[in-house]
């Protein structure tokens, strides 16, 4: 991956139309759009990509995976309702780019890639974001990661606070479920591999759920023992 480390005043111009996109499209939560506005997206990208880097568009970052549209991740990151400190489970840990996101909110976060050519790559490129001396990040983009089956989930770290799925499933995997503290929250794109609808589940108890569906969505196919 060719990036170039440097945030200047033009990338940071493009994020604040794209925080005034957002919330024409309806993000209102103030904590998601400071952090969206505080991750240059444009590192995350392929140097062909990077004079878009700030329109509101997936791209694909190699082995069949795309970074999903600031939208999305506005959307889903605005649905978790993360409180500082929560224990989060990532689901497809991608270019890293959402990951980033939900460190801005100051979360324990947990966060599993099936693909480890993709794994390795962002690993890496997030270890030279931390140490590259001309960026002056907001903090330091460190966490936990797993290569791994993630409809399976972390059983071993459970449970989590807020679970967030990157792919779309065909169903909603009951480990993920099992694994979601009582009041949690966990949000998945559910459908079939082309398209889905998002939903918000939220855990009364042990027995039951609640479920809310908010709206179409297309995302790459979940794959895993409990996915594709």
């Amino acid at each position: 991956m060719t990036v170039t480390f440097e945030d200047n005043f033009k990338h940071k111009g493009l994020r604040n139309a794209l925080i005034k996109e957002l919330k024409i499209k309806g993000i209102t939560s103030p904590t998601v759009l400071e952090a969206i506005n505080k991750v240059p997206r444009h590192l995350f990208l392929e140097s062909a990509f990077l004079n878009h880097a700030y329109e509101d568009k997936a791209f694909p970052i190699g082995d069949g995976q795309t970074i999903s549209q600031p939208y999305t991740v506005a959307l889903q990151t605005s649905l978790l309702d993360v409180k500082k400190g929560d224990k989060v489970l990532e689901i497809g840990t991608g270019s890293g780019y959402q990951s980033c996101v939900l460190l801005e909110l100051d979360v324990e976060l947990h966060s599993i890639e099936t693909v480890k050519p993709l794994l390795d790559r962002t690993l890496k490129l997030l270890d030279t974001l931390n140490r590259s001396e001309s960026l002056r990040l907001s903090k330091k983009y460190v966490a936990n990661f797993y290569y791994g089956d993630g409809t399976l989930g972390l059983p071993h770290i459970a449970p989590f606070d807020k679970i967030i799925v990157t792919a779309g499933a065909p169903v909603v995997p009951e480990s993920l479920v099992s694994q979601l503290k009582v009041g949690g929250i966990l949000v998945i794109p559910v459908g079939d591999s082309k398209s889905q609808e998002m939903l918000k589940i939220t855990k009364i108890s042990n027995k039951e759920i609640k479920k809310e569906i908010l709206g179409k969505c297309a995302f790459v196919p979940l794959i895993g023992k409990e996915g594709w």
